[in-house]
Order: structure tokens, then C-alpha cells, then sequence
């Protein structure tokens, strides 16, 4: 850890001319990337003295910055606001790039439904005008975007029984189980190519949305983004409403989808007016990304050391148990992980 600091120091100094003032750790997310922020005394690539910085530290041999730089220059033409790139250091695996602050929504987002509704109402407001410029003004861009094709979904979901079932719950995979998995996997695959397909940022909650002024760039401020596939449309629409680290009521999560349906109609990103299917599409798109967040998330555990993650398992456990129970295909689904819960707990 200490060497990457030097290389990031040297490489600050020596190439770019900057007199540090101050340097600490301003984040560190799921994967190997790690974030500083760091002031200067004296202006840096053209921004005034004093400025704070965020530094990217993501080290060659397990991250590749390229998705991000790309994702990032064709999100800034879509208006919305993520940071922006002042300098790379590709050979080492550095970024320096504006700061968007350290209030994040999940410090806001709280009982205070006003303040939720103002909150939310942005991130809609941001991700349709993301998907709509994706979709319909430059169809050509979803070309730089892997496919969150049948493959990518079923890896995902992989994450479950490998990580949560054999490990976590310390089960080996029977056949019955493994036929049932097999069973929910293929209707939310299925579930998954059906929708319309657009950007798909793939973590766009309550951590990775930044509060911001207008001078700030305007809220929300959008990081994380460098895994961003073409995929369902109601993707990122699950990841900020049924966010692993806040709960809402389910009334109130479903009034902000219809509300978001609506700017999709609105935006003709969608070419049919069914609500029915819009919030079947919706619920289980989130069994698909639940699934592969209770894996995600015991793997983190038991494989990276991060064990403050085991946390935020029962309460995706709890989304699951919810969805699972509105839909008849997912008995057999529902059975198991309520099994699998209570027998990890004995």
C-alpha cells in the first residue's frame, strides 16, 4: 500500500509539477480500486490552487482504467455529472479527476420523504437522459458496451451457490437444488432480454451518487461506472430503489417506478404503455440482481477479507423473500433461500 502511495506521489510531482498540500483516503470501493483526495499548493493542469482532487489508484494487474475513461468522456456528452479527467498514468494505473465531494445519498436519504422524493426525482431524471442518448440520439455509442447478454446474467447469478450456498451456508448443491436454481435463472434471463436494452450503469445507488450543487456540476454526481453494459432498462432503476444499504416502503418504491415508467413513456424509451409488465419486469430484474449481491457480497467476506459486507446481507435477503413470495414461479426459489437463511443461523 505504501508503494503505490509513493509511485502515485512521484508520479504527481515529477510529471505533473504539483506541490502536495494535503493527501488521505477518500474511499475504497468492492473491487482493488482505491480512491484518494489530495490538495495542491500551486495550480494543477490548469485549475486554481488549492482545488481537491480525487486520485484513482487501480492497479494494472487487477483493474483496467480504460472502461472508465471511455465510459466517462461519453457520459460527460450526455450532460450529466461525473468527474472529470484532468490527467492518467496508464503504465501504473492512476487517474487524477475532479472532486464530487464526500456527501454521498445514502447520508441524506432518511425519513424525511421530502428530501428522498428531491433526491430520487434527479437520479431518474439523470439515468433517463443516460439511456436516452445511449438509445435513441447515439445508438452507435452502445457499440463501446459489452451486452449484459444471457451469459453475463447466469455468471452473476453463478455468484450465489458459489459463494453463498457452498461457502457461506457451507451446502453442497443437490440436484433438486440445482434444478431450482436452474428453473428461476432461465425466466429472469428470459425476463432480462425481453426489455428494452440501454446503458446500464450496474451499481447506481445510494454510495455511488454523489449530492452536488450546481456549481458542483449539478446532482446527482455519478461514479462507479466503468462496468457499464447495454442491458435492461430497468436495471439501474432496481440498484437505486432497492438499494442494499436503505430500505423504503414498498408503496413508496412503487409510486417512484411508476414515476419513472412515466419519463420512459414520456422519452419514448419504452414502446408500450403496460404497467403490469413494466413493474413484473422491474421485481424481477431485482431477484436476478439480488441473487448476485448475496453472492457478491459473501464472497467479498470470505475471499477479499472485506467482512462488513455479511451486514448488508439480510436485508437483500429480505427483498428476495418479498418478490420471490408476488410470483408463483419462484416458489420452488423461495423455499430454498428461507431454508438456506435460517439453517446459516443454527
Amino acid at each position: 500500500m505504501s508503494q503505490r502511495i509513493e509511485q502515485i506521489k512521484k508520479w504527481l510531482e515529477n510529471k505533473l509539477l504539483a506541490e502536495i498540500k494535503t493527501f488521505e483516503v477518500a474511499s475504497a470501493d468492492a473491487s482493488f480500486r482505491r480512491y484518494f483526495r489530495v490538495l495542491f499548493n500551486n495550480k494543477v493542469m490548469g485549475q486554481i490552487a488549492g482545488q481537491s482532487f480525487i486520485i484513482m489508484d487501480a492497479p494494472p494487474e487487477k483493474e483496467n482504467i480504460e472502461p472508465f475513461i471511455e465510459i466517462a468522456k461519453s457520459l460527460k456528452k450526455t450532460g450529466v455529472n461525473v468527474p472529470e479527467i484532468y490527467a492518467v498514468n496508464k503504465t501504473h494505473g492512476f487517474i487524477l479527476m475532479s472532486d464530487l465531494g464526500s456527501k454521498a445519498y445514502l447520508s441524506l436519504l432518511n425519513s424525511d420523504i421530502n428530501t428522498s422524493d428531491y433526491l430520487y426525482s434527479d437520479a431518474m431524471n439523470a439515468l433517463v437522459n443516460i439511456q436516452k442518448e445511449f438509445s435513441v440520439k447515439n445508438p452507435d455509442i452502445q457499440q463501446k458496451l459489452p451486452a449484459y447478454d444471457e451469459h453475463l446474467l447466469k455468471t452473476e447469478m453463478d455468484l450465489l451457490p458459489d459463494w453463498y450456498i457452498k461457502v457461506h451456508c457451507q451446502q453442497t448443491l443437490t440436484g433438486k437444488v440445482q434444478s431450482t436454481l436452474d428453473h428461476a435463472m432461465k425466466l429472469l434471463i428470459i425476463s432480462a432480454q425481453e426489455q428494452p436494452q440501454v446503458f446500464v450503469h450496474r451499481d447506481y445507488h445510494s454510495r455511488n451518487l454523489m449530492v452536488c450543487d450546481k456549481e458542483q456540476g449539478g446532482n446527482p454526481g455519478i461514479i462507479d461506472f466503468q462496468d457499464a453494459v447495454i442491458g435492461p432498462i430497468t436495471y439501474d432503476l432496481v440498484s437505486l430503489l432497492r438499494d442494499s444499504y436503505i430500505a423504503w416502503p414498498d408503496e413508496k418504491v412503487y409510486a417512484w417506478v411508476e414515476q419513472y415508467r412515466q419519463m420512459l413513456l414520456a422519452s419514448q424509451l419504452l414502446d408500450t404503455d403496460n404497467k403490469e409488465q413494466f413493474i413484473r419486469w422491474f421485481d424481477w430484474m431485482g431477484i436476478q440482481r439480488q441473487l448476485k449481491v448475496v453472492g457478491i457480497f459473501c464472497r467479498l467476506n470470505y475471499r477479499d477479507g472485506k467482512n462488513n459486507y455479511l451486514n448488508d446481507i439480510p436485508q437483500t435477503l429480505n427483498y428476495l423473500f418479498k418478490v420471490c413470495s408476488r410470483y408463483t414461479e419462484f416458489n420452488d426459489l423461495l423455499e430454498l433461500l428461507k431454508r438456506l437463511d435460517k439453517e446459516s443461523k443454527t
